[in-house]
């Protein structure tokens, strides 16, 4: 099943496991920028079609033009700092801006059909935000056995050098610490 939050997973593991730097180089900034500029144009545009409107209908435009405003800048935001903290940091404020604007739908309903959507509406962002923060432990896990297995591979071949002696053993040592980026 293919959902908001699944793409940023996607979308962070793939940044993740690149292990990217800070995005601080000014094409990022500039790329950034203007997806904000963006986001805050479009969320304005927004906000003048539902003025035309009245009533709930009126709180739900409004409320679904925040939702897609704080989705677009959150992902432009995780998309700058490219981190794995800042993409999960996302996925819950955007699982939060869902919610309100689920609220704000459910506050259209009557007697239990209210209540059954509020409740799902909660549902639905106690599992997103679980979600994003058990994401964010499993991709941190993985890191961390990566980075011990590699730890491993490379006292094993340091180890394998030992057998060696002189300029055989400086060869050896430079060979494993550059296949091991050390």
């Amino acid at each position: 099943m293919r959902t908001p939050h699944m793409v940023l997973l996607l979308g962070a593991a793939l940044v993740w496991a690149a292990s990217h730097a800070h995005a601080a180089n000014p094409e990022a900034k500039l790329a950034y920028q203007q997806a904000r500029d963006a986001a805050g144009a479009e969320y304005k545009n927004a906000r003048a079609r539902c003025n035309a409107i009245t009533g709930n209908p009126k709180k739900l435009c409004v409320a679904e033009a925040k939702a897609a405003n704080v989705h677009a800048e959150e992902t432009a935001r995780a998309r700058y700092e490219d981190t794995l903290k800042s993409y999960t940091r996302a996925r819950v404020r955007i699982a939060s801006a869902n919610y309100d604007r689920d609220q704000v739908r459910c506050a259209g309903m009557t007697g239990n059909e209210k209540d059954v959507c509020k409740a799902q509406a909660k549902a639905v962002l106690v599992a997103a935000e679980a979600d994003a923060r058990a994401d964010q432990k499993s991709i941190e896990a993985r890191n961390e056995a990566r980075d011990d297995k590699m730890g491993a591979a490379y006292r094993v071949e340091m180890e394998k050098c030992d057998a060696y002696a002189g300029a055989a053993k400086d060869q050896c040592v430079t060979a494993a610490k550059t296949a091991f980026d050390k």
